[in-house]
Formats: structure tokens, C-alpha cells, sequence
């Protein structure tokens, strides 16, 4: 009878510590399951998501294509993609509906073309400055040492149209240095005109010094005095009517955060 009275004892011993494993197993999931659920919860709120498309000018090409990448690798979730080309071109398709997030432009005069027209959101504020340089070709075969040299007899040189901010620019330093430049051609971007140095059809181009810097040794640049006359100030802004207006935000207050302008003075920008 004893006998039966301590089985009995040592089965509900053990019955009492498996539920006990059990409780403590059930309180331990459901804590990892809440704090899962936090954890996910944080991350969705971590930032905004989804896609948008930034048109920027043309010389911002190659720094936004590195900014646009390390925005994604910072923000999961997120895709930016680009429209490149000169600043009047982009305002132009802007005003025709095209459909943007974001502007980023090589000059203020063509952001107040949208800002007037009621298509920009919000402020332009500035993130950097640039100003013009001689492209020419390398070992600058030809001798250019100012911008006098370009009217020389015979020198093929390439400019930026003058609704272009780099052809306005360019007009400003020809009456700042008192000359009058006769282009074989006027292209609608800069980087057109840094293309025609580099291929050889033309023997100089006037373009910005971040341009000569990111085409390492395709080109050469020439400094001048008076591209100080004619320092171009780059306005960044949310298109009205983006589909994404968080997102667009977000990446306009990242191209200028520490980690946008670390990008864009090393690619040879100037502060804004």
C-alpha cells in the first residue's frame, strides 16, 4: 500500500514539472513573439519606402548616380531613379507633366521657372555651388591659358546653349573678361560638350570643374579668373504632385545631409 502511495507521489511530481516546463516554454514564446512583433513594427516605421524619380542636371550625373545608390543601401525598401539632362530641358518636360518627384537644378533661374509656374512643393533650398573650367585635351596640346586663347584663329570650342545654366554662365564670364567666344556649337547640356572634348571634335569646351575632375584623364582643365563672376548655386526641391511625397523629402534632405556633401566635395563641388 506504501509502495503505491509513493508512485504516486513521484508521477505527480513529475506530471507538476513538465506543465511547469511547459508554462515557462509557452511565457518564453510568446515573449519572442512580441518582441518580434516590435522589432517589425520598428523597422516599418523606420522611414519611408517605395520608388521615386529625381531629374537632375546633367553635371550632377555621376554624384547622384553614388548618392542615389548609398540612399537605397541606407533605406531599404527604397528605389530612386533618375532622369539626367540640362536643367531648361527637365523644366520644360516638368511643365509638360512629366512625372518627377524631385529637381534638382544646375541654377536658380530654372528652379524659379517651376516655383513660379506653382509646380515645386515647399522650399528650393540650396545644396552646392559650382563654377566653369576650360576643358581641353590632355597635355593641352593647343596652349590654352585663359579665355582669351579660345578666340584664337582656327580653335574648335564647344559651349552649353544659353538657355542652359552653363551657357548662361558662359556668357557671364565672356562679358566679365571682356571677350566674345564664336562656338563651332552650342549643346544642351554640359555633358554634351565634355563629350566632344573627350572624342576629339572639338579642341576646348567650357564646362564646370567638377566635369573636368570626374572625367580623370580624358581631359585636362584650365582655370580662369573670371569664372568667379559667374558661380552657380544648385536648388533642390519636391515636385508638386509627386506620388511620394515622404520619400522624395527624405532624399532631398539626404543629398543635403553630412554623408550628401562628404559625395559632392569630394566629386569637386563647392558649399552652398
Amino acid at each position: 500500500m506504501r509502495t503505491k502511495t509513493i508512485a504516486a507521489a513521484v508521477t505527480a511530481a513529475v506530471v507538476a514539472l513538465v506543465l511547469a516546463g511547459c508554462s515557462t516554454g509557452s511565457a518564453g514564446t510568446g515573449t519572442g513573439t512580441a518582441t518580434g512583433t516590435a522589432k517589425d513594427s520598428s523597422s516599418a516605421s523606420a522611414g519611408p519606402t517605395g520608388t521615386i524619380t529625381v531629374f537632375a542636371a546633367a553635371s550632377l550625373q555621376k554624384t547622384f548616380t553614388e548618392l542615389g545608390s548609398d540612399y537605397e543601401d541606407a533605406h531599404p525598401g527604397t528605389t530612386v531613379k533618375f532622369s539626367f539632362a540640362g536643367s531648361s530641358d527637365l523644366v520644360t518636360q516638368i511643365q509638360n507633366g512629366a512625372p518627377a518627384d524631385v529637381f534638382a537644378s544646375a541654377d536658380e533661374a530654372n528652379m524659379t521657372k517651376l516655383t513660379k509656374a506653382d509646380l515645386i512643393s515647399g522650399t528650393t533650398p540650396a545644396f552646392a555651388t559650382n563654377v566653369l573650367q576650360i576643358a581641353v585635351a590632355p597635355g593641352n596640346p593647343k596652349k590654352i591659358t585663359n579665355l582669351d586663347d579660345l578666340t584664337a584663329s582656327g580653335l574648335q570650342i564647344v559651349t552649353c546653349a544659353a538657355p542652359v545654366p552653363c551657357g548662361a554662365a558662359t556668357k557671364q564670364v565672356e562679358q566679365a573678361a571682356g571677350v566674345t567666344l564664336h562656338p563651332v556649337s552650342e549643346e544642351q547640356s554640359v555633358t554634351d560638350v565634355l563629350g566632344k572634348v573627350e572624342s576629339g571634335q572639338a579642341d576646348a569646351g567650357l564646362v564646370y570643374v567638377t566635369d573636368v575632375k570626374g572625367a580623370g584623364d580624358k581631359v585636362d582643365g584650365v582655370s580662369f579668373d573670371e569664372s568667379k563672376s559667374a558661380v552657380n548655386t544648385y536648388p533642390i526641391g519636391v515636385v508638386r504632385g509627386s506620388s511620394n511625397v515622404a520619400l522624395a523629402k527624405s532624399f532631398s534632405a539626404y543629398v543635403r545631409s553630412a554623408e550628401g556633401e562628404k559625395v559632392l566635395t569630394t566629386a569637386g563641388f563647392g558649399a552652398p
